[in-house]
């Protein structure tokens, strides 16, 4: 079968780029490797699993009726909410027929005769396209647990990623959770509430703050329906695509007693969650303001949990800056430590070595338990993608392309792979902005591309060399003015043992990553070859 664009993967990314496909009349197919729509929010079941971006701003804009419609319950959205939301969009908008679940998609080959895509699934189905549309998500490739002995621990073991979906009840059971990155934190009260004893297996600290999380009421969700197109407005001129009330003064312009105010009401009066990011003009810029704020931070997480012990592991370290490894919203996290079944170990002092048939051991200790839980997080960014046997000019394959590190062209096309697109790749602001906006900014983009591609009936479109190498170099720069890079993060593919450390991320925000790519299209979509 030949279409004009198949897309892969069915989450927020590729249900709005076949809603928009199929507004332009294009032929369209959906390839999901799931048993359901929904993408991340469809694996990542695992108990407290919800969004840290507030639920009136992690939605879809494209629909006025849609925004009315809609009845979030909670600021934060819980998974399963978003999963009947995303479910309700692909219903209302007839869009399911045209979606092909439990397909995973094996390979991808150019044809470079006919400027085609050849796709095939892990079944043997043979498909074409003209255009092909990776919607495959920056977190959908879990990090595999990688545990001497695990075959031979007599209890059950569970990925944050790959939860069961019936659930899992850890009434009365010893627990052992490793890792404390968002998963974990969001884990954490809520198997402690069941558990018997919880034992958290932390590698390296990371800032949380409080969501400060609450129900709307009918009231509070008329009011700010009320005011949706401000909102969004306003969300298209902020650095992360959600309005944050920023703060546009820098630490050294305020008095002691005004930056302590500042963080104080951005703890706790102003809502709590990423406010914290936008306490001052140059939190992420300048190292001494920096550590203003993280020390703040460390000193709350101190006030909060009572065991000295408990509150210096959970607290980050000094080289660690605040906010440079995605920052944690958290429901009662650090309270939960004041209980006394509640353990936290420090594993970067104590190794793990193995799991046993009993629980896990370390250097120096065995912790017994029923249950396993991995919080390891993903093969960010790029391991969707390089999961894929894609091929473009002269065969080249991305996984050599990117064998230094993710590069592209604007986050959206990579060089020698032509008619293939990115949504929301490396190279783009979307692991630092409100994903779902930065998915409509490019789908948008995109089409808008294809349209002209049409009109001038275009049957190729490719990346210059040139073009890449210069939006590569940009990133650098951007990422190089900040602080960032100096944190072992998941933005750096540091989380993963032998990926290269490269800054997968525009840094430098929403509203100059729009000008930027609207100026390529009126300059005649500069750095693409039409041919």
């Amino acid at each position: 079968m030949q279409l004009d664009m198949l897309v892969v993967g069915a989450g927020f990314a590729g249900i709005y780029q076949l809603y928009k496909a199929r507004e332009a009349g294009m032929t369209v197919r959906v390839l999901e490797a799931g048993e359901g729509v929904g993408g991340t929010w469809f694996w990542n079941r695992y108990p407290g699993a919800r969004c840290d971006v507030e639920s009136l701003d992690y939605s879809y804009s494209f629909c006025r009726e849609l925004e009315e419609e809609w009845e979030w319950t909670e600021r934060y959205a819980s998974q399963s909410e978003i999963l009947s939301y995303i479910n309700h969009v692909v219903d209302r908008f007839d869009l399911r027929r045209d979606i092909q679940l439990d397909t995973r998609v094996a390979s991808a080959h150019f044809d470079e005769d006919r400027a085609l895509w050849s796709v095939r699934s892990e079944d043997g189905e043979h498909l074409e396209a003209k255009f092909l549309v990776m919607a495959t998500g920056q977190l959908s490739v879990p990090q595999k647990p990688d545990l001497h002995g695990l075959d031979d621990f007599k209890g059950q073991w569970y990925h944050s990623a790959r939860w069961p979906m019936e659930g899992v009840d850890f009434t009365g059971q010893r627990v052992v959770l490793i890792g404390t990155g968002s998963s974990g934190v969001q884990m954490t009260p809520i198997i402690a509430a069941q558990a018997s004893q919880l034992t958290v297996l932390q590698r390296t600290a990371n800032f949380s703050v409080p969501a400060h999380n609450m129900p709307f009421t009918p009231e509070s969700l008329k009011a700010a329906k009320a005011r949706y197109p401000e909102r969004r407005a306003m969300g298209r001129e902020a650095i992360t695509g959600v309005f944050l009330n920023a703060n546009t003064k820098t630490a050294a312009e305020m008095t002691e007693d005004e930056r302590i105010a500042e963080l104080e009401y951005r703890w706790k009066g102003a809502g709590g969650g990423f406010r914290m990011l936008r306490a001052f003009a140059d939190l992420m810029s300048n190292l001494q303001t920096n550590h203003l704020v993280a020390e703040f931070a460390r000193n709350k997480i101190h006030a909060v949990v009572k065991d000295p012990r408990k509150a210096e592991i959970l607290s980050p370290k000094g080289d660690l800056p605040f906010g440079a490894k995605r920052l944690c919203v958290d429901s009662n996290y650090y309270d939960t430590f004041n209980q006394n079944h509640v353990d936290i170990v420090d594993v970067a002092i104590d190794p793990i070595v193995e799991a046993t048939p009993s629980g896990i051991r370390t250097q120096t200790r065995e912790f017994a338990c029923d249950a396993i839980v991995f919080a390891t997080g993903f093969d960010a960014m790029t391991g969707a993608l390089k999961s894929i046997d894609i091929r473009g000019e002269r065969g080249i394959s991305l996984r050599d392309k990117w064998k230094d590190g993710p590069t592209s062209y604007l986050g959206i096309s990579i060089a020698g792979f032509p008619n293939l697109f990115v949504i929301a790749g490396p190279g783009s602001p979307s692991a630092l902005s409100n994903v779902v906006h930065s998915i409509e900014t490019h789908v948008d983009w995109i089409m808008r591309l294809l349209r002209t591609a049409q009109t001038r009936q275009v049957r190729r479109i490719a990346t210059l060399q040139e073009a890449e190498d210069g939006w590569v170099h940009r990133c650098v720069e951007e990422a190089n003015k900040t602080l960032y890079p100096k944190a072992k993060s998941w933005y750096m593919g540091s989380n993963m043992e032998g990926k290269p450390r490269v800054f997968m991320a525009f840094v430098s925000g929403v509203p100059l990553y729009r000008a930027l790519i609207e100026e390529v299209a009126s300059n005649n979509y500069q750095g693409f070859e039409l041919a």
